[in-house]
């Protein structure tokens, strides 16, 4: 009876030691995908917070149109106003003048309403306006921490691409920082 020997090529060697699992590489890539994922919730969190402050600054803007509306009606009833007063005191006949100077006291009482209304429009656009910015503030820290930890994960690409174990270590300070700034976000 005859045996067999298989005897490899020196390429199929080769591809047998590349084919090994690197244990370094995988947690490497483990990494890389948690980072991946912890920068997608930072950049959601970022964008929906962007986008909360911009409604409420259109919400503001449009308050403030609204006031601003409000303060030309407040002049063309003052305008009104002034009108009749001079006309009351202009007319003689006192049917006149009494009809006038109604319509001027009618004038300067809704007046006084649309006064307080556009106020009343203008504090709340104030409010809306500092909602928004107030809104907006995490944005900033989560997008800078969103930047940090996408520097980590080119580091860790780099990493498993050279084979410098050192800058893992760079990786995992990018890491913490992009994480440490996105939670100041929060604060």
């Amino acid at each position: 009876m005859e045996e067999e020997f298989e005897v490899p090529a020196p390429h199929e060697h080769a591809l047998e030691e590349h084919a090994e699992v690197d244990a370094f590489a995988q947690r490497v890539a483990l990494m890389t995908a948690i980072l991946a994922t912890i920068g997608a919730l930072f950049s959601y969190e970022s964008g929906s917070a962007q986008n909360d402050a911009m409604f409420l600054k259109n919400e503001s803007i449009l308050k403030q149109a609204q006031a601003s509306d409000q303060w030309a009606y407040y002049q063309a009833k003052s305008v009104k106003s002034h009108l009749d007063g001079i006309a009351a005191a202009l007319a003689t006949d006192p049917a006149q003048k009494a009809g006038f100077a109604s319509d001027q006291a009618r004038q300067d009482a809704e007046k006084n309403e649309v006064q307080a209304k556009a106020k009343a429009l203008e504090e709340e656009s104030r409010k809306l306006g500092e909602e928004a910015e107030a809104t907006l503030k995490p944005h900033h820290r989560l997008s800078l921490g969103m930047t940090l930890v996408q520097i980590a994960v080119a580091l860790a690409a780099i990493t498993v691409l050279t084979r410098r174990r050192w800058l893992i270590w760079c990786s995992a300070a990018a890491a913490v920082a992009g994480l440490g700034v996105a939670a100041t976000g929060f604060l």
